[in-house]
């Protein structure tokens, strides 16, 4: 902003902002079309390249990676996930999660694999319009993986882990927050500010652009951010003024009623630097002592400070689901056993499972195991209410000829066929399938058996 920051009326701001969102997502869509691949990108060419985009498992891959954006699993910041990605079978995992502008995410992705496995991590922002395609905003596939994304406002995201073709083991996968601006008053937290954005002023023909700050006069003022100080002066509305440039944010911070400033013009600061000190000077010399603190956005004018600067959730729930079950088949232990999108009880529910369901169990997190029906439906169910399927829950004897299939599906691969009167040990059900083990093979699937 090229003035000290003058309010405008209500109405005029509101559709300022709106505008200004709208122009944001048309640039975004410009920058969309010219940007470069990302690695998971390059390497579906290079499979394409090579030939191998109409086999089995580069389809079969290629699904797993749309699968996991058209259709994941919901959870809340801060997280973390104990998985595991299968490496005889393409998969891939996908977290959704709502994300508030002035936070600042750490994604942190370690797999434990035995063979260099490369590990895509994609994190998309999901646009306004959500027929619009998913927006790529950090992608990687070096490992450990970390990095940090920083919204500006608020919206959902969705982040991607996919190992490459035959490759997979266990991962971690931690999210993180933390506020993006430093606190701009020492030994002060947001308990100190005591007027917030956009109050009334002047009887409600302007609104506050910034939020007020209270501290003895004299109390250090920090630079919230790195970068250049553009503007020291004195003015009738804010008194002595400091601006500083923040150019990784294309951003300007504002502070104002200082008791007298520290910096000159030009001069470079880092986070944490003294700029000026609290007072009342230019239009607040009727109150006490405070720094209004304001941010501003090229081409959006005023934004709230206050999500910038306030301390993010940092709790993240301790497993407790047993990590030593991903990748096993388990089966819920009664009926009604609920089905959800994310890894608590506010999870919206997806089904109601009947009981001796198997799942195939991927993920932990918290008291919850992310797992996969046999039909390949994903979601989240409590670990307490799970058993291993290794011990049967009834014996059954072949009435007919039958085959084992891999899959509780028409037409899926035969593993074996078993002559009328084969011993049969239950180990599930799923619809008309039973999951079963028979001597010598690993668990199939069964059409459930007509009583002779």
């Amino acid at each position: 902003p090229a003035r000290t920051p003058a309010a405008r009326p209500a109405p005029l701001a509101a559709l300022l902002l709106a505008s200004g969102l709208a122009a944001c997502e048309q640039v975004e869509q410009l920058d969309d079309r010219f940007r470069a691949d990302t690695p998971h990108e390059e390497y579906a060419a290079a499979l394409a390249a090579a030939g191998l985009a109409e086999s089995t498992l580069a389809r079969d891959w290629l699904r797993a990676a749309q699968a996991a954006v058209t259709e994941p699993l919901e959870v809340t910041l801060p997280f973390r996930e104990e998985g595991f990605l299968a490496p005889e079978e393409p998969g891939a995992a996908g977290y959704r999660f709502r994300l508030e502008g002035g936070r600042r995410l750490i994604v942190e992705v370690e797999l434990r694999s035995l063979d260099g496995t490369r590990l895509f991590v994609d994190l998309f922002r999901v646009p306004a319009n959500e027929d619009d395609p998913l927006r790529p905003v950090v992608s990687s596939d070096s490992l450990p993986g970390s990095f940090t994304y920083e919204a500006w406002r608020d919206g959902d995201f969705i982040l991607r882990i996919q190992p490459e073709l035959l490759r997979g083991g266990t991962y971690t996968v931690t999210l993180r927050l933390e506020p993006q601006l430093a606190f701009p008053v020492e030994g002060r937290g947001v308990r100190a500010i005591q007027s917030r954005f956009g109050a009334p002023r002047d009887g409600g023909r302007r609104r506050h652009h910034g939020v007020d700050i209270f501290a003895p006069r004299g109390t250090p003022v920090l630079a919230a951010a790195d970068g250049i100080a553009t503007r020291v002066r004195t003015t009738p509305i804010g008194g002595r003024v400091v601006w500083i440039r923040d150019p990784m944010r294309n951003a300007s911070l504002y502070y104002a009623h200082l008791d007298r400033q520290s910096v000159r013009n030009g001069q470079r600061v880092q986070k944490g630097d003294t700029v000026g000190f609290v007072g009342n000077t230019g239009n607040a010399r009727t109150t006490p002592p405070h720094l209004h603190f304001g941010l501003y956005r090229r081409g959006e004018g005023p934004v709230d400070p206050y999500p910038f600067l306030a301390p993010a959730p940092s709790r993240i729930p301790e497993t407790t689901a047993d990590p030593t079950e991903l990748g096993r088949w388990v089966r819920v232990v009664d009926d009604g056993i609920r089905l959800r999108r994310g890894p608590t009880l506010r999870g919206s529910v997806l089904a109601e499972l009947p009981r001796y369901t198997p799942l195939r169990v991927l993920g932990a997190s918290g008291d919850f195991y992310r797992v996969r029906l046999p039909d390949g439906t994903p979601g989240y169910v409590a670990a307490r209410l799970t058993e291993p399927a290794d011990r049967p829950v009834e014996a059954q004897v072949a009435h007919a000829p039958a085959a084992v299939l891999h899959e509780p599906a028409p037409g899926a691969p035969v593993m074996a066929h078993l002559p009328a009167g084969a011993e049969l040990a239950v180990l599930g059900r799923f619809g008309p399938y039973l999951y079963v083990r028979v001597d010598g093979l690993p668990p199939g699937w069964l059409g459930a058996q007509p009583r002779p």
